[in-house]
């Protein structure tokens, strides 16, 4: 089985320069200018994940030494600057940036189990997303921000899900009996890496899905030892 391509990848690597330069015009003047394009994409810095300048962190912390309760706070990238989010009872983690900087998705205890929540960063403004019975863990959001990768109990294991951004639209993508977690969508936001086990070796696995729905999960890695948290960057 070939690996799904990602938007953009037929093209790139298939062409050379010669292939252009046959196709016409002047292939010593066209060397030239291929070569001065070259010189100015290589110059261009590297850039994040989400680009733009670096804002703040959010992590999950104790509200006080002694607590059992986590709560979360956003920070300077230098340190100082300290806000909290969330003041509660119940315990509040793994938040996840939007990519527009705007809203932090999290993980939060509502007395019964762990739902998916949305706040705005500077604290108020929160959205539960998720009403259930089970647990639901480790919000990612997708790169247009427009929706909400997850994973869920469905009573029996954990599978992927996505869901809209304000609430509803909840899809399932994954649906067997073994573990499916620690999710990353692509750069193009079309597919999602993650964990899953292994239902004849009973070992972790690297997959990844069309995060529309739709169309086989791809066996990225297949042995007899166990990969965890796969995470999806962009190409250089």
């Amino acid at each position: 089985m070939s690996e799904p391509k990602e938007e953009g990848e037929e093209d790139a690597q298939d062409q050379s320069p010669g292939d252009v330069g046959r196709s016409g015009g002047d292939v010593s003047g066209l060397g030239v200018l291929l070569l001065i394009m070259l010189v100015v994409v290589d110059a261009r810095p590297a850039e994040a994940t989400f680009p733009g300048k670096p804002g703040k962190i959010a992590y999950s912390g104790k509200d006080a030494p002694n607590s059992g309760d986590y709560e979360i706070y956003t920070i300077n990238a230098g340190g100082g600057g300290r806000v909290q989010l969330t003041d509660n009872s119940t315990g509040d983690s793994e938040p996840s940036y939007s990519p527009s900087g705007k809203k932090i998705a999290y993980s939060g205890y509502d007395g019964q189990d762990s739902e998916i929540y949305t706040i705005n960063p500077g604290g108020g403004g929160r959205i539960q997303l998720t009403d259930n019975s089970t647990n639901d863990y480790y919000p990612d959001y997708s790169p247009n921000g427009k929706k909400i990768t997850y994973e869920g109990n469905d009573g029996n294991d954990n599978e992927i899900y996505t869901i809209n951004i304000g609430g509803g639209g909840k899809h399932q993508l994954t649906d067997n009996s073994t573990d499916d977690d620690a999710l990353s969508y692509s750069p193009s936001g079309k597919r999602i890496a993650y964990q899953g086990k292994d239902s004849t070796t009973g070992d972790y696995e690297i997959y990844t899905i069309n995060a529309a729905g739709g169309g086989s999960k791809f066996n990225v890695t297949d042995n007899s030892t166990s990969e965890y948290t796969p995470s999806w960057g962009n190409r250089p």
